[in-house]
């Protein structure tokens, strides 16, 4: 028998399947809201496309033959899949599973992003998250590519039109200068920016927005940049150099304020802080995995915002 050559649908499987399970084509029928006379039409043409006799008659219904028991096996697993395929489908449709892709501007979001996406997996376990680190240069051309669905982090200035890509603030936050705890300057009076380039000094890449606004500071005050200096975008690098060595760094008052072995410098920046945001393509459609992370990427800014006013009346 040739079971691929069209006359087999899923409607025969389904039916197979119900008639084994309730013992009756009657009972199968209400099973699958079908009329009788429409069930036993449908068996009849599943036997011939068999060629082999399905059931038997018994007193208080029907009984599956050699070939009807051997045949329901694969019709229990076809039906499965497709009830799992329909599920896979609902859930992509909602968000519940899928993958959504993030970009993420080197050291833009180390609290915000954490924070969201273990909100976000918590909800939707299925749901695959992938993170992308990089520097605009390299995450934007990726982003209008379709191989990113979101960056998340500092943003720099607001894009035109003409850029395909759309920014939304999520909050502002200050950079500090970093020093492990215990480092030479942690108790200095009356510190200036001068004195700390006594020490090395770990800096944004020039790709960075952050490194430009530097870059600004130090020529408005008449300095040099740190000629013994490290540059340096990774946030695990960073902390290490500043733990092992004296050298001074910039970082996100969140992710200083969590470090028990870091220190903040009394050194004023007053040009030099970050918005975090996220940036989008124009033109593309959301999906609902990614707006279920825009959705915890929000709730948490809010209370990342509020945890950054009380620390500012204090």
């Amino acid at each position: 028998m040739d079971l691929l050559d069209g006359r087999l649908k899923f409607r025969h499987l389904t039916l197979l399947v119900a008639i084994v399970d309730r013992g009756s084509v009657v009972k199968a029928a209400e099973m699958l809201n079908l009329t009788q006379p429409a069930a036993t039409r449908t068996l009849r043409e599943l036997e011939k496309i068999a060629n082999v006799p399905l059931f038997v008659r018994v007193p208080r219904g029907m009984r599956p033959t050699v070939y009807g028991e051997a045949f329901v096996e694969h019709a229990r697993a076809v039906v499965a899949e497709v009830r799992r395929a329909g599920e896979h489908l609902t859930g992509l449709r909602q968000g519940q599973d899928g993958t959504v892709t993030v970009g993420t501007l080197l050291a833009g979001a180390n609290v915000l992003l954490p924070r969201a996406v273990a909100r976000l997996k918590q909800e939707r376990p299925r749901l695959t998250v992938v993170v992308r680190e990089g520097t605009p240069d390299v995450l934007h051309p990726a982003l209008l590519a379709g191989e990113l669905d979101v960056i998340i982090g500092r943003l720099g200035p607001a894009p035109g039109e003409r850029d395909g890509l759309h920014q939304q603030k999520l909050y502002r936050e200050p950079i500090r200068l970093a020093v492990r705890s215990g480092h030479p300057l942690s108790d200095a009076d009356g510190l200036t920016l001068a004195e700390t380039l006594a020490f090395p000094w770990i800096l944004p890449v020039e790709q960075t927005a952050l490194r430009q606004e530097l870059s600004t500071l130090f020529a408005d005050r008449g300095l040099p940049l740190p000629a013994d200096r490290v540059e340096c975008t990774s946030i695990l690098t960073m902390r290490a150099l500043l733990l092992q060595t004296d050298m001074v760094a910039l970082l996100p008052e969140l992710v200083l304020r969590g470090d028990e072995h870091l220190t903040a410098l009394p050194v004023d920046l007053p040009s030099v802080g970050r918005t975090v945001g996220t940036t989008e393509a124009v033109h593309r459609t959301r999906t609902p995995a990614l707006q279920a992370l825009l959705h915890h990427l929000r709730q948490e800014a809010a209370l990342l915002r509020e945890t950054l006013r009380e620390a500012t009346v204090r």
